[in-house]
């Protein structure tokens, strides 16, 4: 059965913004004007607003030959979110842009806003804004989140201190292993299209890196217990990557401990059957959309008991030393070695 195939022509620019954004509702009291001006008007009511942007590249962030739109849409929007709620930010408002080759259909680009919506839903923030525009190649995305955080209480990269701890919230490595999986594949299927791809019943590393959830529970859990970690960041181009910024940004370093990192047993598995190492993956693998944090010590006493938070290291005053201690007591300097956006 073919699909139904709507030329964007057919709408115009106008007509597509007015289809794609025709069942969306507000959902915050801060939106006072949402789409269809010539600008969204907001009020926080007197909190402090922060603001994020990313951009996403065909070929560079994604590749659609294993990414279903639906699913991209939800990525995009959470690789916004994230970074709001590493500020210890609530996020209220998007605003999407895209830029697309006329290979694209009004089909294909409405799969694309339902997984926005989803998201927005989800984490219910509204979608305020931005604008469509033609691609010589390609998909290109922009997404600008809005937040707000009572005042003085958004959290820094760069004021970690001597003696915290070091947290880091769920499992790392597993959306890397997702990608290897799935690049895998798509060489396999390259080469002889007869040859489906088999996902092994990975259902757990390739949900990791297709559809990533932003840690909300863990920014709520934190202001019920009245924690506001000294410094913080969300684990997107890979741990070590992001420890290095905090350490760097703060002026410490930090001692991290190999069996505290969190990996999930089918992450583990899978790296294993990848003749991967399991804690490489987790220091270098990015888009985890995890939160990295460090608290004070009277704190930890709070965080004990979540099992979705893990204490793997601490603070200490010695900025040219990012020590890891191995399983076996040895002790490794941590580089990093995580995502790069403009390596070759």
């Amino acid at each position: 059965m073919q699909q139904e195939r709507t030329e964007i022509q057919e709408l115009g620019e106008f007509g597509l913004i007015k289809h794609l954004t025709k069942n969306f509702e507000i959902q915050q009291a801060s939106t006072v004007l949402g789409i269809g001006d010539d600008a969204a008007v907001i009020d926080h009511f007197g909190k402090q607003t922060v603001v994020t942007t990313d951009l996403l590249v065909e070929g560079v962030h994604f590749d659609l030959m294993y990414t279903p739109l639906k699913h991209l849409g939800y990525k995009s929007v959470i690789a916004n979110l994230s970074d709001v709620f590493a500020m210890n930010a609530t996020p209220t408002q998007i605003t999407v842009s895209v830029a697309f080759s006329n290979r694209f259909s009004v089909e294909a680009l409405t799969e694309f806003y339902d997984g926005v919506y989803a998201a927005c839903e989800k984490y219910g923030v509204d979608l305020i804004g931005g604008d469509t525009s033609t691609s010589q190649k390609g998909f290109l995305i922009s997404v600008t989140a809005l937040g707000e955080v009572a005042p003085n209480q958004f959290v820094k990269r760069s004021t970690a201190k001597e003696g915290d701890l070091v947290c880091v919230s769920g499992y790392l490595g597993a959306a890397f292993l997702g990608l290897t999986l799935l690049e895998r594949e798509k060489k396999i299927y390259l080469e002889n299209p007869a040859i489906q791809p088999d996902l092994e019943q990975q259902d757990y590393i390739v949900g990791k890196l297709l559809k990533p959830e932003a840690r909300q529970d863990i920014i709520q859990y934190l202001e019920a217990q009245k924690i506001v970690p000294t410094a913080m960041q969300d684990v997107s181009d890979g741990l070590s990557s992001e420890l290095l910024h905090i350490c760097q940004q703060s002026e410490v370093g930090c001692v991290i401990h190999e069996d505290k990192i969190p990996v999930h047993d089918d992450a583990r598995k899978a790296a294993f059957k990848f003749g991967l190492d399991p804690t490489v993956c987790a220091l270098n693998g990015g888009e985890d959309y995890e939160l990295l944090f460090t608290i004070s010590q009277s704190d930890y006493e709070k965080i004990v008991l979540n099992e979705e938070i893990s204490v793997i290291g601490y603070i200490t005053n010695q900025p040219e030393k990012l020590q890891l201690v191995t399983r076996g007591g040895n002790t490794h300097a941590i580089t990093a070695q995580g995502w790069n956006s403009f390596a070759k």
